[in-house]
């Protein structure tokens, strides 16, 4: 099984990639949000559970969204592997994560980071901008602060997986097709040694 978090700032790709490798090994996109809303939708005891801290403006519990990352991966047993998205966010919830897993018998494989310069980045969502609708990808100053609260969030979680040796960054600056390369060389070495 091939677990992987793919890393990346707002604007690096990740969402065009995702899609890319679950197509190419057959991953379950395992997004929290989705989960979330999914659990919610269905009233399950977790869904219910998350949706009184959401209508409360909170921030949903680790515990709530570790169960159900859980109960998805019980839904999947026969799954090649998973690719998280959205998760884990803190060193808290890495842990937690990491926890979950061994219990599963299972563990992160990697944790792939899309490395791609600011000016890039800013240029990205811009243009994004132009044809999303979103406010966030139209403002390059509120660009600039997501760019800096991702690198705040995300550089103590990259830490924690690059102390197992699980941690490798990605030139994905390229075209889409040469950044895809780049992950699939990565992933290809962790597919031939599972065979």
């Amino acid at each position: 099984m091939v677990n992987l978090i793919l890393f990346g700032p707002p604007g690096s790709g990740k969402g065009t990639q995702s899609k890319n490798i679950i197509d190419k090994y057959q991953l379950i996109h395992l997004s929290t949000g989705d989960l979330l809303r999914a659990e919610i939708e269905k009233q399950t005891p977790l869904g219910l559970e998350a949706k009184k801290f959401i209508d409360q403006g909170s921030l949903v519990p680790d515990e709530v969204v570790i169960g159900m990352i859980g109960s998805k991966l019980d839904a999947n047993p026969d799954a090649k592997g998973f690719i998280f998205d959205g998760f884990p966010r803190t060193t808290a919830q890495a842990e937690a994560l990491d926890k979950l897993l061994a219990l599963k018998k299972t563990a992160i494989s990697i944790v792939l980071s899309l490395e791609v310069p600011e000016d890039e980045l800013i240029r990205r969502l811009l243009n994004r901008g132009l044809t999303s609708g979103r406010s966030d990808d139209a403002n390059e100053d509120v660009i600039k602060a997501r760019i800096v609260e991702y690198h705040n969030k995300t550089a103590p979680v990259a830490d924690h997986y690059a102390k197992f040796g699980k941690f490798k960054r990605v030139k994905g600056d390229g075209t889409v097709e040469s950044t895809f390369e780049l992950l699939s060389k990565e992933i290809d070495e962790l597919v031939s040694e599972r065979v």
